[in-house]
């Protein structure tokens, strides 16, 4: 469902990625780890088509975001890392604006408004201005919007970055709701965030995966995962074209 074919992105003479190739299958979740700096969110900007690769290929659900980006949007729900709302609309405005843009038959918009509403855990916030809304409430409308097409594959870069405890334990209930019924692709560098919703881990170091496995391959406790992150983060070399 998420396919990447040795994606390379250069900006000048900094490679950001290089290639980086991997492959996530129907009904799969898996987490998109590495430190900041590392290359996450130029790749999953590359899935979403919303970056073009310098090489390589990306395609979501077997469409090349490259070469037909619209048929796969329609199977994509991408939330970006702090990704734009409206701060004066509510989350019952911006829902049914998108509704209308995504050109949802209008007969389903009222029950897909309602789905992601409770998916999400909107209800006590669902006619206030997004704007006076916590960070935590904010993700979540995110999330709302990105899942209203009810996409098959859900692309969330950092989702609980800034968030305190109790809005991320909110946020990673929601993913693991999505996770039932949907491929999902979460990028972090949050050790924690893999355990808690996340089958398999793919890493990324200096624009390189340097693994992909599964959880308990990864390590089997907090400990582990520390010193598996470390050890994958010591290597350092040139990422700028000489």
């Amino acid at each position: 469902m998420i396919n990447a074919e040795h994606l390379t992105k250069i900006y000048g003479r900094f490679i950001a990625t290089e290639d980086v190739s991997f492959r996530i299958a129907r009904g799969e979740v898996a987490c998109f780890l590495g430190p900041n700096g590392a290359g996450k969110s130029s790749t999953m900007k590359m899935l979403a088509g919303f970056l073009a690769p310098t090489s390589g290929s990306a395609s979501i659900a077997g469409f090349d975001m490259l070469k037909d980006r619209v048929s796969g949007a329609r199977k994509l729900g991408y939330l970006p890392e702090n990704g734009p709302l409206y701060p004066d609309m509510t989350p019952e405005s911006l829902l049914a604006f998108f509704a209308e843009v995504r050109q949802i038959p209008k007969k389903e918009r009222k029950s897909r408004i309602e789905a992601v509403v409770d998916l999400c855990e909107l209800q006590s916030v669902f006619r206030r201005p997004i704007g006076r809304l916590s960070r935590g409430y904010r993700q979540r409308v995110g999330m709302a919007q990105a899942l209203l097409h009810d996409p098959d594959v859900v692309i969330l870069d950092e989702p609980t970055a800034g968030l305190d405890p109790n809005q991320i334990q909110h946020v990673r209930a929601a993913i693991k709701k999505i996770g039932r019924t949907k491929t999902v692709l979460l990028s972090t560098h949050i050790l924690q965030e893999v355990r808690a919703v996340a089958s398999r881990v793919v890493f990324i170091s200096e624009g390189r995966i340097v693994f992909d496995g599964n959880v308990e391959q990864f390590g089997k406790d907090a400990d582990d995962f520390d010193v598996k992150f470390r050890e994958l983060t010591k290597t350092k070399r040139n990422r700028y074209i000489s």
